[in-house]
């Protein structure tokens, strides 16, 4: 529930002692609850002529008897079925309802088509659909809700429009919410508040909100009131849509279970019309996440709190999407990421109302009753999938798209790869980046057709959460991408996390067909370190080659880099194996190719390997270095493959000693390589980096060459072995 509020113009509160001193009130759009109870009721709270519009036309649904009450406690579809069974008129009315109202409105759009006044008539009919989905009800105004924030796909005039429906809709009977309060509590109302505002500040599809001074410590509140009748219409409501989903799905031969997703999204709200249970979601939220950099996250108080009423603490700001705030929605990146992908738990119904930015610029969370739960090995399988996408791994997707439940595992895998190749091949081809959340999911839609792909119930929220972000930043920033803004801490996560699984899946990241990927480990740390620059705000000027080996080095050496630190090692020593077989042929080169007599020098063929792990000895210096990003690493390597074909066809030549002109090329070759290793330039930025760690961590990185010279010692070994018995 949307709590907006404008600055106050007026004093603060002050206490009263008497009715007879009401007048005396700073606020007069405010109550005193210590009047009397009749007193209330009687004031302009009771408009009995100011019924709501849903109340007006869906109101027969309301009534339920106490043993009909019990059975929708909870969503439980066989248990909604029995009571409209025996309820043949209303459901039949119900259906007639909704059908000539909505069948009214896509008539009257068809006819404007017809007459070519549809532009003209744009906005009266987006105004119409608006009342009709007010009227209808609050399943209705729910799916409204979802797709309001989509600026890149709703039309401005239904925008507007829509975005009424997440905190302006007409509220109902204060008399009644009052009466609701006090039921609810067991109290008099005067005996809780000693200040209540006359009129509810915000109204939504479920309630209403008012606000109040606890009269027991004197702190400003929420008071939010459920809507009578909602969990009546809601489901009847649920039980025609998911009849109309099952039509829906065998005449379009969907693979997708569509009744299942309105089971998943049918059991969130009903959870949400619980607001104890949205009490309990949202301490655990403000447990999880409150503590976060500008997240703020309101206090619950579960002693007051029924199953109709919530009270929860007063938060003061102004919707996200209206005061366009750009760092706030990195903000919002970055706790969607801890929810989705840290602790599992999200906030499933994250629409503009429910976002506000405080008057001292943080970010405020609300209305905790639409909550997720992303399981374990499901948000691995997320972070798997996104690191094969960026990555172009399009056949490990293949197979991320089955762990998440996207595909069958009897689905032809070959074909699915060559399929996602040709879908996201470009979309990827622009960098991470620029990578779009909704263009990668309407890219996908002739595929997921063809393979049979289905949507999992639990998806359908988690997309959602992510697709609404987007829109609230795309409404004032067409460019932004919230995938782009999510991976840095995807790539993070990977590098440091310690499950088994994500490690098995960055290893297999890394090692490609057994070869080292360099450029993969570079991208990952790059990535990560930018998700870090921008929390801290660092600023441009300090984005040097300096501190980017310091952050680096920095971060291997820390216990959550040990697997890094390990792959660090591991290369460089293969690296110096390689260097040290090059050294020794070059040397063999040398003399065979300028001294006029035979010399008896060892001769020990570059391998293919070799020639790959000079390369990544020299890439793992540049991006220690922090010059990764200079481009001259990536010369470099370009330069080394040319050198290594041409390297590859003198190695057979190596121990012929009749072609004079073969070993004088292949010498210089080999120096060639050999002097593009290292540079001064490239290991500079690594001293001063290590020279200003703290000292603990320069004695842990002075003692890596000891372990390096083992592991080197170790291949020599081996390379020994095989020369000597193989």
């Amino acid at each position: 529930m949307t709590l907006l509020l404008r600055p106050p113009s007026l004093p603060p509160f002050r206490s009263f002692s008497g009715a007879g001193d009401s007048k005396s009130s700073l606020f007069p759009n405010r109550i005193r609850p210590n009047s009397s109870r009749r007193r209330l009721g009687t004031t302009s709270f009771t408009r009995a002529s100011d019924v709501d519009s849903f109340t007006e036309n869906s109101g027969y649904l309301f009534e339920l008897s106490e043993s009909e009450a019990e059975l929708l406690a909870e969503y439980d579809i066989a248990r909604i079925t029995a009571v409209y069974r025996k309820k043949p008129v209303i459901l039949a009315r119900r259906l007639f309802q909704t059908g000539a109202t909505l069948g009214r409105w896509f008539a009257l759009r068809y006819i404007d088509g017809l007459m070519e006044r549809a532009d003209a008539m744009f906005k009266v009919r987006a105004a119409e659909l608006r009342k009709i989905l007010v009227e209808l009800g609050p399943a209705y105004v729910k799916i409204a809700q979802a797709v309001s924030s989509r600026s890149d796909l709703i039309p401005p005039s239904y925008l507007e429009e829509l975005s009424v429906l997440q905190d302006r809709i007409n509220p109902f009977s204060n008399e009644v919410a009052l009466n609701t309060i006090e039921q609810e509590l067991g109290v008099a109302i005067d005996e809780i508040f000693s200040e209540i505002s006359l009129d509810p500040v915000a109204a939504a599809s479920l309630g209403q909100v008012y606000k109040a001074r606890l009269r027991q410590n004197g702190r400003m509140v929420a008071v939010k009131v459920q809507r009578p009748g909602v969990k009546a219409a809601i489901a009847l409501d649920i039980l025609i849509l998911r009849f109309i989903a099952g039509i829906i799905r065998r005449a379009g031969k969907f693979n997708t279970d569509l009744q299942a997703v309105v089971d998943e999204w049918a059991s969130s709200l009903f959870r949400e019309m619980d607001y104890r249970k949205e009490a309990q979601n949202g301490i655990k939220f403000r447990e999880l996440y409150g503590s976060l950099p500008d997240v703020v996250v309101p206090q619950m108080y579960m002693e007051k709190t029924t199953q109709r009423v919530l009270i929860m603490e007063w938060v003061e700001g102004k919707k996200l999407a209206e005061v366009k705030d750009i760092y706030l929605i990195e903000v919002g990146v970055y706790c969607s990421f801890n929810q989705l992908l840290e602790h599992g738990f999200y906030h499933a119904d994250p629409h503009p109302g429910n976002l506000l930015r405080t008057y001292d610029g943080k970010l405020a969370y609300l209305d905790f009753g639409m909550m997720g739960e992303f399981k374990e090995e499901l948000r691995d399988g997320f972070i798997e999938a996104c690191l094969h996408l960026v990555n172009r791994d399009f056949d490990a997707l293949a197979k991320d798209f089955v762990t998440l439940g996207l595909l069958p595992p009897t689905a032809d895998r070959d074909a699915v790869t060559k399929a996602l190749t040709g879908v996201f091949r470009n979309a990827v081809a622009k960098g991470v980046q620029n990578i779009s959340f909704g263009d990668l999911l309407g890219d996908l839609g002739t595929t997921m057709y063809k393979f049979k792909f289905r949507i999992p119930s639990y998806f359908s929220l988690v997309i959602r959460s992510l697709a609404v972000l987007e829109g609230i930043a795309i409404s004032f920033n067409p460019a932004y991408k919230v995938l782009g803004s999510t991976y840095p801490w995807i790539a993070r996560k990977v590098l440091v996390d310690s499950s088994p699984k994500l490690k098995s899946s960055l290893q297999s990241l890394l090692y490609k067909d057994g070869v080292f990927r360099v450029d993969r480990l570079e991208s990952l740390l790059s990535e990560s370190r930018r998700a870090r620059i921008d929390k801290v705000l660092v600023k441009k000027e300090e984005l040097d080659a300096k501190f980017a080996a310091k952050d680096i080095i920095s971060f291997t050496l820390t216990e959550k880099g040990s697997f890094v630190r390990e792959i660090f090692l591991e290369e460089t020593a293969k690296g110096l194996d390689a260097l040290g077989v090059a050294t020794l042929n070059s040397i063999a080169s040398f003399f065979t190719a300028y001294i006029p007599f035979p010399v008896p020098l060892p001769a020990i063929a570059l391998t293919d390997e070799d020639f790959v792990n000079l390369m990544n000895l020299h890439s793992l210096l540049l991006l220690m270095s922090g010059l990764q990003g200079s481009g001259t690493g990536t010369k470099k390597i370009y330069s080394y493959e040319k050198q290594r074909s041409s390297l590859s066809k003198s190695n057979n030549q190596i121990s012929s000693l009749s072609k004079n002109k073969t070993q004088r090329s292949y010498a210089v070759e080999i120096s060639q390589l050999l002097s593009q290793l290292a540079s001064t330039r490239e290991i500079q930025p690594i001293i001063a980096a290590v020279n200003e760690l703290p000292p603990e961590q320069q004695l842990q990185f002075y003692s890596l060459p000891a372990n390096v010279l083992a592991r080197l010692l170790s291949r020599a070994a081996a390379r020994a072995v095989r020369r000597l018995f193989i």
